[in-house]
């Protein structure tokens, strides 16, 4: 016990500190965005930029370009949260900016865009195992391919990106122990927890949501 202790101790010494502060604002990201909140896409553009060089540094190539990636996204993440149906209200009264509203996507079409993906992303997995060096090609390519289209759904507001993401994160925790990128590996474990925490949470917003706008047709209808 005393050994693995005096071994923690040890690794938290001699912790990268670029991977560590990635790792802290990732985290503050994924929680962010769990709460709703718009500050979740400038934590996101910095941990993106610095995982980039990361995992670029240890071959998991396509993590590199899926976070150059993200890093576009987090700008555009941004815009499109504040962004929405503006109201009127009135001829020569300025209109009010209202948040991006929570929506959800049927299972049928989940399924069908589930099947593209995974058919892309074995295409491309031989490709990255054939003619590049990359480790982990097929998954390494199936976690990013997802996560590309994940990211999107996050952008738009969509319930079910945190049951893409619920998957995406488990495999890539086998990926980050492979690649010996222990606090990455620790914050992906963390990203599961907040993942479905996440989609509890956005469930809970979008039925209050539907129910409110009924009860408010019901007004209008009276």
């Amino acid at each position: 016990m005393a050994d693995l202790f005096a071994s923690i101790v040890d690794y938290l010494t001699t912790l990268p500190w670029l991977e560590l502060v990635a790792m802290l604002l990732a985290l503050a990201y994924v929680i962010l965005a769990a709460q709703g909140s718009l500050w979740c896409w400038p934590a996101a553009f910095i941990s993106t930029a610095l995982y980039t060089v990361i995992f670029y540094d240890v071959l998991l190539l396509m993590d590199s370009a899926l976070n150059a990636y993200y890093l576009v996204m987090a700008v555009y993440g941004y815009w499109a949260w504040q962004k929405n149906t503006s109201t009127d209200f009135g001829q020569n009264q300025p209109q009010k900016t209202v948040p991006l509203a929570i929506i959800s996507w049927s299972a049928h079409w989940h399924v069908k865009a589930c099947l593209i993906l995974a058919v892309i992303s074995m295409v491309l997995g031989y490709v990255m195992a054939n003619y590049t060096p990359a480790a982990f090609p097929y998954l390494d390519t199936f976690t990013t391919i997802f996560a590309v289209f994940a990211t999107y759904l996050v952008t738009q507001k969509v319930l079910e990106n945190w049951l893409y993401w619920i998957v995406i994160d488990a495999v890539s925790i086998y990926l980050y122990i492979e690649k010996g990128l222990i606090p990455t590996t620790v914050l992906f474990i963390i990203y599961v927890i907040i993942a479905a925490y996440g989609y509890f949470k956005w469930q809970a917003i979008y039925r209050q949501a539907k129910v409110n706008k009924v009860d408010f047709s019901d007004i209008v209808a009276g």
